[in-house]
């Protein structure tokens, strides 16, 4: 593996751990609020960026390279309103996937085939999570502040399963 793809690929294992951190902030401040099934998918949501690092970390291995993950900064943690907290989500989805498209046009510049095929998964992988945090943000922008809606939705964000998102 090229220098310049395993610096690069270091980094967004870096990336994808603080967005662990940043999913469990606000999985932190879902539940300070007793919201615990925004609480809960937010925690799932961190669990499943972790395993993203852990992935890109694996690969590194395998490849023959040397993971080194860098300064994770500290993640936000107070929000106004039930709904910025999942417009912060679907800003930061977008974020990584552009990181993500980084890696990959810079795997396709340097020939690194391998690496084009292992970023797939996550090409697709961003996709579902770009369209699951929008349409939760759209469903939020319905409710308002409405108790009864919002007691709706934490009842069903709270139906999420491991490696499953509730929508």
């Amino acid at each position: 593996m090229k220098q310049v793809i395993l610096d690069a690929i270091n980094q967004q294992i870096t990336r994808e751990m603080f967005s662990s951190n940043l999913y469990l902030s606000m999985s932190a401040f879902y539940a300070e609020k007793n919201l615990n099934g925004f609480a809960k998918w937010m925690e799932l949501q961190a669990a499943e960026e972790m395993q993203h690092a852990l992935k890109f970390f694996h690969y590194v291995l395998q490849r023959g390279g040397k993971p080194v993950i860098g300064a994770i900064e500290e993640p936000k943690a107070e929000w106004d309103l039930v709904l910025s907290v999942f417009e912060d989500a679907y800003h930061h989805e977008t974020l990584v996937t552009g990181w993500i498209n980084e890696i990959y046009a810079l795997a396709k510049a340097e020939n690194d085939y391998a690496t084009e095929n292992f970023l797939q998964w996550f090409i697709e992988e961003q996709v579902e999570e770009e369209a699951t945090a929008l349409e939760i943000v759209e469903k939020l922008k319905m409710i308002g502040e409405n108790p009864q809606g919002l007691f709706f939705m934490d009842n069903l964000l709270g139906q999420r399963t491991a490696g499953a998102q509730a929508n």
